[in-house]
């Protein structure tokens, strides 16, 4: 076993967006075949992804499950396929502890969990057993119901205190590399995600990496346009650059998106700032790859 992200604490890590789904928001269906889905996965992988995250069901607003079985056939032999050709480190997105359990031993090595282990109690198990980091993601209800007026008194504080919650639930079952994501996009309105960014170093207290996720995602359009116009997809980038450059800077570690060539460009410079002269804190997380 050897430690293949050792650069945590030194610079921005990225991982990079796999989806292997005919309905994800920006890019369902273009890497649904293997074949397409390997080939993203090889550009990914050229482009500096650090983390490659594999997902076989979408999670966008009103999306339906996908029944396990389909999610594992989707998912299962782009992973093999990834882990044949390349040691970068993969994570599972999935809320499916069966799910989760075929894709870590078919090459996986992170579960990134948007229902923070929530939604299938056998999760945790599987997690603890495997010895591999978790991602544990703030959600307000459910994918099928999370933008139906979500409401908060003070965003920040409630998700701090989830997640704060569902840490200490991951440590109490033994697992002990844990990853957090505000959830920005899951349940919350465009202000809600303004709020997040503007103090999200209010989430460092709780002492794990933070992960953010704003990729392409629709407060980018709403901001970038206007709430009855937004910008299309095609068009977020620059936003989803501004926004993730707000979050390393106040304390993210970790930036999930579709654009790696781009993002990459723009945190060398971000992370020349941010990093240089820094010794990296110990205690931090590593990933293994066999």
């Amino acid at each position: 076993m050897t430690d293949v992200l050792s650069d945590l604490g030194r610079r921005t890590l990225v991982m990079g967006i796999l989806n292997v789904t005919p309905d994800s928001f920006s890019d369902g269906g273009r890497f649904f075949s293997l074949e397409s889905a390997v080939a993203h996965a090889r550009q990914l992988i050229r482009e500096g992804a650090d983390i490659i995250d594999v997902g076989g069901e979408s999670t966008r607003p009103g999306a339906e499950p996908v029944p396990a079985e389909e999610e594992l056939r989707r998912v299962l032999p782009v992973i093999r396929a990834i882990r044949k050709e390349f040691s970068v480190p993969i994570s599972i997105d999935t809320y499916k502890a069966i799910v989760a359990e075929a894709a870590l031993a078919a090459g996986a090595n992170i579960v990134n969990d948007i229902s923070a282990l929530r939604f299938d109690p056998q999760m945790v198990e599987v997690v603890a057993h495997a010895r591999v980091p978790v991602v544990l993601m703030h959600m307000l209800g459910t994918p099928q119901t999370m933008q139906q007026n979500p409401v908060y008194t003070d965003v920040v504080r409630e998700i701090k205190e989830f997640l704060g919650e569902r840490i200490a639930f991951a440590r109490a079952h033994g697992i002990r590399e844990i990853i957090i994501d505000p959830g920005i996009g899951f349940g919350k309105t465009v202000a809600h995600n303004v709020e997040i960014l503007r103090r999200l170093s209010e989430l460092k207290d709780l002492g794990c990496p933070i992960l953010i996720g704003t990729s392409r995602k629709s407060f980018i359009g709403k901001l970038g346009g206007t709430e009855e116009n937004p910008l299309p997809i095609s068009e977020r980038l620059e936003g989803t650059i501004a926004s993730n450059v707000i979050a390393v800077l106040h304390g993210a570690q970790i930036v999930r998106v579709h654009d790696v060539a781009a993002m990459k460009r723009a945190l060398a410079i971000v992370d020349a700032v941010c990093y240089a002269g820094r010794e990296p804190k110990g205690g931090g997380i590593s990933w293994r790859s066999t």
